[in-house]
């Protein structure tokens, strides 16, 4: 009841508009991107709130020490060891087997820039549980926020890619000069593989 109070007040006051598309009605993974800054997680928290959506979201470490992580783990926060994060997909999985519903948001550009490819956690994470991906958007061309539609993976990486890239294509970000294009590594690997195929 609060958080939907101070999410009212939130779009309330605010410039940006969020767009109108409601949440799914099923527990999925939220693709956060473009994530070019820190207000990208106050607007996961608004969507979130506003559309009633039980939410966890990976953080890194550092962010659940002290004081702040009673505070980070109330409002949905798990915290990565980035010295291994590949348990992280492990314990999700784990977590969505046992019964526990939740929305994941995850923004798989990882860092603010400087990265090369998208990380492949949320791909992982959608293929073995068989969540769909709701792809989640920040554009400041448009001053526009929300949630877009929900897709499910075929595990064609290059085409489930293709999908995400042309939702995502004119979508620049709080910061637009630090988007990174959507892309996974693992596409990189199916090229090299097709290309040195004999003909």
């Amino acid at each position: 009841m609060i958080r939907r109070f101070v999410s009212r007040l939130y779009w309330a006051c605010s410039r940006w508009t969020l767009a109108p598309q409601l949440a799914p009605t099923r527990p999925t993974v939220f693709l956060g991107a473009p994530h070019t800054s820190n207000w990208d997680f106050v607007f996961m928290l608004a969507v979130a709130w506003r559309r009633g959506v039980r939410m966890r979201w990976l953080g890194k470490a550092s962010l659940f020490r002290g004081w702040r992580g009673p505070l980070m783990r109330a409002i949905g926060g798990i915290p990565v060891d980035r010295a291994d994060a590949s348990r992280v997909v492990g314990d999700v999985v784990e977590r969505i087997r046992r019964g526990e519903v939740f929305g994941l948001v995850i923004t798989p550009e990882g860092t603010r820039g400087g990265a090369e490819y998208w990380k492949s956690g949320f791909y992982r994470i959608a293929r073995e549980t068989g969540l769909g991906v709701t792809l989640c958007f920040v554009d400041r061309t448009t001053m526009t926020t929300g949630l877009g539609p929900t897709i499910d993976l075929t595990g064609d990486v290059r085409a489930d890619m293709d999908r995400i890239r042309a939702f995502y294509a004119d979508k620049a970000g709080f910061r637009p000069e630090l988007r990174i294009e959507p892309r996974l590594r693992d596409e990189r690997t199916a090229d090299e593989d097709t290309a040195s195929a004999p003909a």
